[in-house]
């Protein structure tokens, strides 16, 4: 590997690189030696889960201890079996 032909930072071969989009470099942080210019605006890769039309809302929630543990006993997903057997009683 010559070093024409591979980057000195990461020992990659230029084929092995990524090429940046115009989209990447506008969002990337600008530096100027160790000063930075402009920090980046957002991520390089889309996080998590899409956005839901109707999103949840957090709340805090008092239940009986024998309903709460009737439901944890479930298993997992036991909050989004109470969000059903909500929506079940209120005909939602």
């Amino acid at each position: 590997m010559s070093e024409n032909s591979a980057n000195s930072n990461s020992g990659l071969d230029d084929e092995e690189l990524i090429e940046w989009t115009d989209d990447q470099f506008r969002r990337a942080a600008v530096y100027q030696g160790d000063k930075l210019i402009r920090p980046a605006d957002g991520t390089l890769t889309k996080r998590g889960r899409p956005k839901s039309a109707d999103p949840k809302q957090q709340v805090t929630l008092r239940l009986d201890s024998v309903v709460l543990e009737k439901f944890r006993a479930m298993g997992p997903r036991w909050q989004s079996r109470i969000n059903a057997e909500l929506r079940k009683a209120l005909g939602l």
